[in-house]
């Protein structure tokens, strides 16, 4: 298991800190799992950017970004370096004391579906 630490560029809303990540979840999953609103339109499926978020640190337990999953990036709001898809987050290598640090962009700028 690992700990998923999200923020949030939205001030209004609190830091959530979840400490039952386990491997084969992917951020979203987890974000789902515990009430962490990310939007998420293509179903999951790389097919869009609405669950674009930053990994700001942890990305060594997460699978390289796949060229299908920074074109989709490049739609984002605001992408850096850090952008990825919160559907193609799989956690991996896990081990008791992994962190992974991850900041939601404001959901109030994504034309979405809310889940």
């Amino acid at each position: 298991m690992a700990t998923v630490k999200f923020t949030f560029e939205d001030p209004n809303l609190e830091p959530v800190t979840v400490d039952n990540a386990e491997a084969g979840e992917t951020i979203l999953d987890v974000a789902e799992d515990n009430g962490v609103h990310l939007n998420h339109n293509c179903g999951e499926v790389c097919a869009c950017s609405t669950c674009h978020v930053y990994v700001l640190s942890g990305e060594n337990h997460l699978p390289e970004i796949s060229d299908r999953e920074e074109d989709f990036i490049d739609r984002a709001i605001n992408p850096t370096i850090e952008s990825r898809l919160g559907c193609q987050c799989v956690l991996e290598n896990l081990k008791p004391d992994t962190v992974i640090e991850v900041k939601i962009p404001d959901q109030s700028q994504i034309i979405g579906h809310e889940h």
